[in-house]
């Protein structure tokens, strides 16, 4: 008996066999994204102790269970922070950095990592725009001020929850303290 494989079988067992191609892509570095937030203005490093207090006070606010870190926390001269998060997306860590102003809006937003098979179009401008200008008294909640994108679900509502707790961050320990009331 004369063994004769089917060509069909064969391009479907080749098929299984391929790895999944992800749409892991580094966007920016950490630098890239200073440059593009605060053009011509230098940043200093300027960490702060995330204290348990805290933790719990920016995941009650934006729903993020993963910890907050913050060793990457930057200070323009005139008061400008850029801050460089981490959220899940769907499984993979998406690595993200936030401009606020002076008075804790945002100004802009960049993706620096998306390792991610699905969403990646949350890298887009027209999507991340819709950040601009927001604070932490905003809602910045997803399919209420912020639009989601189909087939992107989870990377956006995470982002847009990571978002929210940068912006809670600034209220709660990167605003300039008032005067004092004597």
């Amino acid at each position: 008996m004369n063994w004769k494989p089917n060509p069909l079988l064969m391009i479907g067992l080749a098929a299984a066999c391929a790895p999944i191609v992800a749409h892991a892509k580094i966007y920016v570095s950490t630098d890239q994204a200073q440059k593009i937030l605060f053009p011509n203005k230098a940043l200093t490093k300027n960490p702060i102790i995330i204290t348990d207090d805290l933790q719990d006070k920016m995941r009650s606010a934006s729903s993020i269970r993963h910890p907050f870190q913050g060793d990457r926390i930057w200070r323009t001269a005139d008061g400008g922070w850029l801050v460089v998060d981490e959220v899940v997306g769907k499984h993979e860590m998406i690595t993200y950095a936030v401009a606020l102003s002076p008075t804790g809006s945002i100004t802009g937003i960049e993706i620096l990592e998306y390792v991610e098979s699905y969403g990646y179009e949350v890298a887009e401008a027209q999507w991340r725009n819709q950040f601009i200008g927001k604070t932490a008294a905003d809602p910045i909640k997803l399919n209420q001020d912020i639009q989601n994108i189909g087939g992107a679900t989870l990377s956006c509502k995470h982002l847009t929850d990571g978002v929210k707790r940068v912006a809670v961050l600034y209220d709660l320990a990167l605003k300039p303290a008032g005067p004092k009331a004597k």
